[in-house]
């Protein structure tokens, strides 16, 4: 069988690769990627098992492999633990096998086996694979995410309190002076940090794009921009230095404000999450209480309140609630953050359609660009 499978591989290696360029093909071949990614996990953890490893004098699997197949030690021992893992989630490794989940989505649901969520996991498990099958994998993993909380609250605060607890910033000077840096932060610092970084990052490319319209002319492209991404943000990063200097010790400092959706229980179930979609403990926000401004949005079966339903653009409190609901791009093949994304009118404005929260939906440029091009989108792309 493994000879039949080399000699079915060499013919794709040896074939035009165009023709399996369409867009049927790249699933196709994802699937059984997958699929045989499974195949392989299942015979190491076999192996595993077997202890034939000890016969060249490896002190475990995970070391034979790496060494015999020349892959990272990291690499080898996930793959050992993924198969171990498998014997323990019989659901999601049916499904794996059969192509419909990927190795990511057996860590992500492995990562919820212990002691506290044992038993909910052996009888949910069929539960998350249709969850899985059915959702982008972002959704599916804020799905896992609220499952650990109503499976084990208390191991699930615990976990939050854990995660906290592991924050560190490394930023040390090298040998010839340039400075080296590693961030570790948990989910709220983190979008509070990354929140203040990315608003003056935006504010340069801002500066940058102005810049290069003055020396290009209206056809500046992005290539005319005199800093890249990474160098914007690594100059972020000082400029927030800097501003911080500039605030006396007995200064009043500005609250920090992050956006957190609650539940509506009745109709959605439980919601705790940062507005860029990051599951939270309702613990991890205690210590934030009176340190933070809280931002209320309340939405309701009606639509939130609207404010200049004639306005041509959107804007206020109309647009926060666009944001809020939508949270980033709705085009099925896009995820840019909400706040960097323009709103985009259903019914067209020029057809009559109103500037309220119904009718808007968040779009990045470049998708909302693509609306009135020729080639029509998806036909679900905004539900």
């Amino acid at each position: 069988m493994v000879q039949n499978l080399v000699d079915a591989i060499d013919l794709l290696v040896d074939a035009d690769v165009s023709s399996l360029a369409d867009a049927e093909s790249i699933k196709l071949l994802e699937r059984e990627l997958s699929r045989f990614e499974a195949i392989v996990t299942k015979a190491v953890a076999a192996f595993d098992a077997s202890g034939d490893w000890a016969n060249d004098g490896a002190k475990g699997a995970a070391p034979w492999v790496a060494t015999a197949c020349r892959l990272p030690r990291a690499a080898a021992r996930r793959q050992v633990r993924r198969g171990r893992m498998m014997r323990h989630l019989p659901e999601v490794t049916e499904a794996w096998e059969r192509g419909h989940l990927s190795s990511a989505h057996l860590d992500l649901v492995a990562s919820l086996r212990r002691e506290g969520t044992e038993e909910a996991l052996s009888r949910d498990e069929p539960l998350l694979v249709r969850q899985a099958k059915s959702l982008r994998f972002e959704q599916f993993a804020r799905a896992v995410a609220y499952w650990d909380q109503m499976a084990d609250p208390d191991g699930a605060e615990e976990a939050a309190e854990a995660q906290r607890a592991r924050r560190d910033v490394y930023l040390e000077a090298s040998f010839n002076g340039t400075f080296l840096g590693k961030m570790t932060l948990d989910p709220v610092a983190g979008a509070i940090v990354a929140g203040e970084l990315g608003r003056i990052e935006q504010e340069f490319f801002e500066a940058d794009w102005a810049r290069a319209k003055a020396e290009c002319g209206e056809n500046a492209s992005i290539a005319d921009l005199w800093r890249t991404p990474a160098q914007r943000r690594a100059d972020a990063l000082v400029e927030m230095a800097s501003r911080s200097a500039l605030v006396p010790p007995e200064g009043r400092r500005p609250a920090p404000l992050f956006s957190v959706l609650v539940d509506w229980p009745t109709l959605s179930g439980r919601i705790c999450e940062l507005a860029e979609g990051i599951v939270v403990t309702p613990g991890s926000l205690v210590p934030w209480l009176g340190l933070a401004d809280f931002e209320r949005a309340v939405m309701d079966s009606k639509g939130r309140v609207e404010v200049s339903v004639t306005s041509r653009l959107f804007s206020g409190a109309t647009r926060r609630a666009v944001e809020l609901r939508d949270r980033q791009c709705v085009h099925p093949f896009c995820d840019l953050e909400g706040h960097r994304c323009e709103v985009d009118h259903v019914v067209p404005w020029a057809a009559g359609g109103r500037t309220t929260q119904d009718n808007g939906r968040l779009l990045c440029s470049f998708h909302n660009r693509l609306r009135n091009r020729e080639r029509p989108p998806p036909a679900d792309w905004g539900t």
